[in-house]
């Protein structure tokens, strides 16, 4: 919004010239979530307490020992995830160019995501329905986001249903009508990945802004004809503005983790979680990165492995794995206390958006 309104005056002042600028608009971006996170991120708080949107710690007998690692956070608000999607919602809209459609493919896709979300955490707390959505409902939501980006990706020149290959120089895989499939997957997979690491404070959300760092410089670098040239990289018209909304989640998540540290004050739930992730994923696919998201989201593939890894070892040989899953549980099972196992997952996510960065340069 602000472009449009801004940057018509560099007639009469070269300062307005800055609205013209991606990196410019991108750190605006990123300081206004964060400002908006701040203003109304202690309201929004108040609010899901005083309507006892909180978290409920159950006692299973299968986690007698998870339950007595968590209890404290019982009656802590959740849903934050809220004011997440406000943050980056308001700094897309007033610094992206709202011309540009890959921006309403990102924000689209965010939000219905978000609203699945809130209506699994509505469910669960609010109704007091324990399950919330059922798993085939959640699926079909993502399912169907899925098909739709699918078809528009799929029949967009710029795109197409090619698969680039990190590493190397101009090789793709034409998958043709599978890369619909894949689309469903990649935003399946990466929004519940982001869901299942959400379980320690500060964890899923400190991981989430390294990796929306990293697709930041990924979508600046695709976006720019003359690096993405030098680096040899395909060019992806008006892939940079992908630039300014994820500066927006690194903002609203910084944001988010100012209250979400440990011990948090509020909790991201689904409506962040599965927002977040297939956010991350969208991004990947309108900017033909989609298997460097194995890299950047490296913990979270990590975690979602975790998982799957349990469940098929123990329905076929009764045997587990891990101790308990998803991974950052099984780790403060051997141990390892809560801020320990937050700080060395940051680690590793910091060193894995290094890594991706290399691969830049390694073609």
């Amino acid at each position: 919004m602000l472009f449009y309104l801004l940057h018509p005056l560099s007639a009469l002042s070269g300062f307005f010239n800055l609205f013209r600028y991606i990196t410019f608009r991108a750190s605006m971006a990123a300081l206004t979530a964060f400002a908006v996170s701040l203003i109304f991120g202690p309201a929004i708080i108040r609010k899901l307490r005083d309507m006892q949107i909180v978290q409920h710690i159950r006692d299973k007998k299968e986690s007698d020992h998870l339950h007595a690692l968590h209890k404290d956070k019982q009656g802590t608000p959740t849903m934050g995830g809220i004011f997440v999607l406000l943050a980056v919602t308001i700094a897309t809209g007033l610094w992206a160019d709202l011309s540009n459609p890959n921006i309403w493919l990102a924000l689209f896709g965010t939000l219905w995501l978000g609203v699945t979300g809130f209506m699994d955490d509505y469910l669960k707390i609010v109704r007091k329905c324990s399950r919330g959505l059922t798993a085939s409902a959640k699926f079909t939501s993502q399912i169907i986001l899925g098909l739709i980006l699918g078809v528009i990706l799929f029949n967009d020149p710029n795109l197409g249903a090619r698969l680039d290959i990190p590493f190397l120089k101009d090789v793709s895989l034409h998958l043709g009508a599978l890369y619909i499939l894949f689309v469903i997957f990649v935003i399946t997979g990466s929004s519940n990945a982001v869901n299942l690491t959400d379980g320690l404070d500060g964890l899923a959300i400190g991981c989430v802004v390294m990796a929306a760092i990293a697709f930041s410089l990924l979508s600046y670098v695709t976006g720019n004809i003359k690096i993405s040239s030098y680096l040899l990289i395909p060019y992806i018209k008006g892939a940079g503005e992908l630039t300014v909304f994820c500066a927006s989640i690194v903002g609203a998540g910084l944001g988010f983790l100012w209250f979400n540290c440990f011990p948090a004050a509020v909790f991201m739930g689904d409506v962040g979680a599965l927002a977040l992730g297939g956010a991350l994923g969208i991004v990947a696919l309108l900017i033909k990165k989609e298997l460097l998201l194995v890299f950047v989201g490296g913990i979270f593939v990590a975690e979602a492995l975790s998982v799957i890894l349990q469940v098929a070892s123990f329905k076929s040989t009764g045997k587990r794995i891990f101790k308990i899953a998803p991974l950052h549980h099984h780790f403060q099972f051997l141990g390892w206390s809560e801020n320990k196992v937050i700080v060395r997952f940051w680690i590793v996510a910091s060193l894995l958006v290094l890594l991706t960065l290399v691969t830049l340069k390694v073609r």
